[in-house]
């Protein structure tokens, strides 16, 4: 049986070439990366501006606990997502309906949940993060505006925008988390340094992200609208709960991705605190550096983003071959990214620099750094692309294994240990060592498991 999809999304999922389906999933998610990471720069960015070490130290404070969100949008969107798109492969579309709608008020309840945590225990919880009595209160106003009050609708915009491309209208998924960012850029300077007086430049740009999201969530829910009451992604409480075993296919999927998106934030805060004892011009080195390397990754997990809904679908639809192209093409196409990057970087290190900083100390460093990390590039594509399918196959125990192990029993170990014996070069060459370890694993892992692909359609 064959679920009931609009015949654009049976273009997508079923007949139009590979190549094609997979250009249109993937270019709009690849663009939403690339301007979430533009935009995840702005506040840190603009705040700069102001020269206030303490405003900028503020919000530093404040971005590891608001990534925290993103991972519990990754919890019910990714899980959500995932078995939505492998149960319209079945021909299941009214629990995809349950599922949808589950999806999303556990993305609303958890947001919530974690939104009043913040609020009621506010001070202890920026006490321990560091702040003191010149960042408390700039760590406080930017908190309660992007958690507390905007955290709700930031979780929820994500939580849509996996559910929506599951379906496979990448286009529209993307456009909302666009449209956020870029209201972002654009209202920053304009609340910090227009509307808002001096000294208030971190509260104008917690006000600004908070809005910019709130937005992203209404464009989320006018999508929903415009495709009316048949679609598959709903609010409506009326569908009912999935089946338990549906529940727990969600849990199984989002939790391992919510922990291995934690602990890749937790990866770059050890390299910043290790970078600390080599004194401040290593320490803005590799700051630097850790936010270059992020474009050919983002466009990586673009990739990975628009191939999951196609390979989950023709996975539980039984369509091997369908799903065996689409991963070979995904793969190659990260790959050739991976390799332009590693050109362009090698070649341009010193250019790519230059956009952060002027200071030629810091600009050499940065520059020898750069070219050490990038190496790691196509190594950590691999890396997040096996699991990437595997929560499209809807194996989250084994997607939570290989991002357990590749975090705490490969890189952050390599961290320490290679710190020890080789100093700061050594905290640049981890990632690459680390993570060779880590495609060795996947690969053993993924040739296990293959063989079972031809006969497995489970949840």
């Amino acid at each position: 049986m064959q679920a009931k999809v609009t015949s654009s999304q049976e273009d997508i999922f079923q007949n139009l070439p590979v190549p094609s389906a997979l250009w249109k999933m993937i270019l709009p998610a690849i663009s939403s990366q690339l301007i979430v990471l533009i935009y995840n720069m702005a506040d840190t960015f603009f705040v700069g501006q102001t020269k206030n070490p303490y405003m900028v130290a503020g919000t530093s404070l404040i971005l590891p606990v608001f990534n925290i969100t993103l991972c519990l949008a990754g919890l019910a969107g990714i899980g959500g997502g995932s078995l939505i798109s492998r149960l319209l492969g079945q021909g299941k579309e009214d629990e995809a309906k349950r599922v949808s709608a589950f999806s999303l008020y556990l993305g609303l309840a958890i947001s919530a949940l974690f939104a009043v945590g913040i609020a009621v225990f506010m001070e202890p919880i920026l006490g321990l993060l560091g702040a003191g009595d010149n960042t408390y209160e700039y760590a406080r106003q930017y908190a309660l505006c992007v958690i507390v009050t905007g955290g709700v609708p930031t979780v929820l915009s994500n939580v849509l925008a996996n559910l929506i491309r599951s379906i496979g209208r990448s286009k529209e998924a993307s456009a909302g988390i666009i449209l956020g960012g870029l209201l972002n850029i654009a209202l920053d300077p304009l609340f910090m340094f227009v509307l808002l007086p001096d000294g208030h430049e971190v509260l104008g740009a917690g006000l600004a992200t908070c809005l910019s999201n709130c937005i992203a969530f209404l464009f989320f829910m006018g999508v929903l609208v415009r495709m009316g009451r048949g679609t598959v992604v709903t609010f409506s409480p009326k569908v009912g709960l999935p089946c338990r075993d549906s529940m727990v296919a969600v849990f199984g999927v989002g939790v391992p991705s919510a922990i291995a998106t934690f602990l890749f934030d937790l990866d770059y805060v050890i390299i910043d605190k290790l970078m600390v004892s080599y004194n401040d011009l290593p320490l803005a080195a590799v700051g630097i550096v850790l936010k270059v390397e992020r474009f050919p990754l983002n466009v990586g997990i673009g990739i990975c983003q628009g191939m999951m809904p196609l390979v989950a679908y023709n996975y539980s639809a039984g369509n091997k071959q369908r799903m065996e192209d689409t991963i070979r093409l995904a793969r190659r196409l990260g790959l050739i990214i991976a390799a332009i990057s590693i050109a362009l970087y090698e070649l341009f290190a010193v250019q790519f620099s230059h956009l952060f900083i002027q200071d030629a100390q810091t600009v050499a460093l940065a520059s020898q750094f750069l070219r050490i990390r990038v190496l790691a590039t196509p190594l950590m594509f691999l890396s997040f692309f096996t699991v990437y399918l595997f929560q499209a196959f809807g194996k989250g125990s084994i997607s939570l294994f290989l991002g357990v192990t590749r975090w705490l029993v490969f890189n952050i170990p390599m961290l320490f240990l290679l710190n020890h014996f080789f100093g700061m070069l050594g905290i640049v060459w981890s990632q690459a060592t680390a993570d060779t370890l880590t495609i060795f694993l996947s690969l053993y892992v993924y040739r296990r498991y293959r063989p079972r692909l031809a006969s497995e359609k489970h949840l």
